[in-house]
C-alpha cells in the first residue's frame, strides 16, 4: 500500500515539476513600446484617480479605469478620471480610456456616450473643453492630444476638498453664515452644514452636493449660489430675510479625496437607502445628516424643500413618486420648481415621467418617511442642451447664482 502511495505522490511531482518547467520555456509576451515623447501618468494629485496605464502597438496610452464596487451587490462603477499627463514639450499623444461596462441592478450599461467630452487644463485651474471618440463597440474612449507637453485631464471640472475648505475660509466670517460640524466620514473627515440666512426665516431649503465622489457639478452651483445670497446688496440681504440654507456641500468625502466614483469606502451609495435609517458603522455620512435632520424636526425647523444635487447623463429633474399623503400636492410642487428653473436659468431638460420612482433616493425617502418635498436634481456632465455647449464649472456657477431667483418665485406662491 505504501509503495504504491508514494508512487503517485512521486508521479504527481514530477507532472508539476514538467509544468512549471514548460511555463519557465514559455517566453513571455515583450511589452509594447513607451512613446518616445511620454514620461508618466501622475495620479498622486488632489482627487487623481486611480487607474492603470500601458501601452498599446500604435503607441496610443491605454488608461484603465479602476471600479468601485456596491456592497452585497453585483453593482460595480468606474466613470471618474482626474490626472496629470507628462510629455515632452510640443508632443502629441492619443489616450484610450476603457473599463465602462459599469454594472446597475446586474445589468450592463455605459456612463459615457458620443457626447462625452474630455477637459484639459495646463495649470490644473483653468479648463478647455475636447471632443472624444467612442470606439471598439462603444466600451472605450479616445482623444488625441497635442501638440502639448504636460497637461491635466479630466472628465468634469474637478471641485476638490481644498476648493471646500477655501470656500468655507472666505463666508466664515460673515454674520449670516454658521458652519455647524455634524458628523465625521468613514476615514474620520469632518462633515458640515452651512447654514446660510436667518433662523427665523419664513422658508428653508436644504441642498446636497458629491454623494457621488464623481459629480462636482453641484459643488460649483452651489458656489454660483453663496456668491449670490452673500452678496452685499440691498436684494441679497431681503432675500435671506425670506430664506434661510442648510448646505452640505461634500457628503462624500472619501471618495472625493480618493478619487472614487460612486460609493462610500465601505461601499454604500449615499443616495441610496434613505427608506430606513442609515447604519452608523457601513455609513456614517447619511447617519450623520439624518441625526441633524431629527434635531432640525425636534426645534420645528424641518426644510420645507430639499434638493440633491448630481450628474448625469441625462441632467433631468427626478421626481420620485412614494405613495405618500397627497402626493397631487409634492406634483404640483416639483411641476412649479421645474417651470421656475426653465424661467430663470439655462435648465430645459425636463423632469422624470410619470410612472418614474426612485425608491432610496434622498429625494424618495425624505418625502416618503419626513414630508419633506424632496428631489434630485441632476446635471448633465456632457451637454448642456440650453447652452449647445460641453458644462465648465463657470456653466453651473452661473445656475447656481440663478437659483435664489428660483426658491424666492417658488415660496411666494
Amino acid at each position: 500500500m505504501f509503495p504504491r502511495r508514494l508512487a503517485s505522490v512521486l508521479t504527481s511531482a514530477l507532472l508539476l515539476l514538467s509544468s512549471f518547467a514548460a511555463i519557465a520555456a514559455t517566453p513571455l509576451p515583450r511589452p509594447s513600446p513607451r512613446p518616445a515623447d511620454f514620461t508618466f501618468i501622475d495620479t498622486s494629485i488632489e482627487n487623481g484617480s486611480p487607474l492603470h496605464w500601458d501601452f498599446a502597438p500604435d503607441g496610443s496610452i491605454l488608461l484603465s479605469l479602476q471600479y468601485d464596487h456596491e456592497r452585497d451587490s453585483p453593482n460595480r462603477a468606474a466613470g471618474h478620471w482626474h490626472f496629470r499627463l507628462e510629455g515632452k514639450p510640443g508632443s502629441s499623444h492619443t489616450l484610450v480610456f476603457q473599463n465602462f461596462l459599469n454594472v446597475w441592478n446586474g445589468t450592463s450599461g455605459l456612463p459615457v456616450d458620443a457626447r462625452t467630452a474630455c477637459l484639459l487644463s495646463d495649470d490644473g485651474r483653468t479648463w478647455r473643453s475636447e471632443k472624444m471618440e467612442l470606439v471598439d463597440q462603444r466600451v472605450r474612449l479616445r482623444v488625441t492630444l497635442g501638440p502639448t507637453g504636460s497637461l491635466y485631464v479630466a472628465r468634469v471640472e474637478p471641485y476638490r476638498l481644498s476648493d471646500l475648505d477655501q470656500l468655507l475660509a472666505r463666508i466664515r466670517p460673515h454674520p449670516l453664515v454658521k458652519i455647524e460640524p455634524i458628523g465625521r466620514t468613514v476615514e474620520d473627515r469632518p462633515l458640515e452644514i452651512i447654514r446660510v440666512g436667518r433662523e427665523t426665516a419664513l422658508h428653508r431649503v436644504f441642498l446636497r452636493a458629491r454623494a457621488h465622489p464623481w459629480e462636482p457639478g453641484g459643488n460649483w452651483v452651489i458656489e454660483g449660489l453663496l456668491a449670490a445670497i452673500l452678496a452685499d446688496t440691498p436684494a441679497a440681504r431681503a432675500h435671506l430675510d425670506q430664506i434661510a440654507y442648510y448646505i452640505l456641500p461634500l457628503a462624500n468625502k472619501d471618495g472625493v479625496a480618493r478619487g472614487r466614483t460612486r460609493f462610500n469606502l465601505r461601499g454604500v451609495d449615499l443616495n441610496r437607502g434613505w427608506e430606513k435609517p442609515p447604519s452608523p458603522e457601513l455609513c456614517p455620512e447619511n447617519h450623520a445628516l439624518e441625526q441633524w435632520l431629527a434635531a432640525m424636526n425636534t426645534r420645528g425647523l424641518r426644510p420645507h424643500l430639499a434638493l440633491e444635487l448630481h450628474n448625469d447623463n441625462n441632467g433631468k429633474l427626478h421626481v420620485s413618486r412614494p405613495a405618500v399623503p397627497d402626493l397631487a400636492t409634492y406634483l404640483e410642487s416639483m411641476k412649479r420648481l421645474e417651470a421656475l428653473l426653465r424661467q430663470h436659468t439655462w435648465f430645459t431638460e425636463g423632469s422624470t415621467g410619470a410612472t418614474t420612482h426612485n425608491p432610496g433616493t434622498l429625494g424618495s425617502g425624505w418625502l416618503e418617511r419626513f414630508g419633506i418635498p424632496a428631489a434630485v436634481l441632476e446635471f448633465n456632465a456632457h451637454w448642456i442642451a440650453g447652452k449647445q455647449k460641453a458644462p465648465l464649472g463657470a456653466d453651473w456657477q452661473e445656475l447656481g447664482r440663478a437659483l435664489p431667483a428660483v426658491f424666492a418665485d417658488y415660496f411666494a406662491r
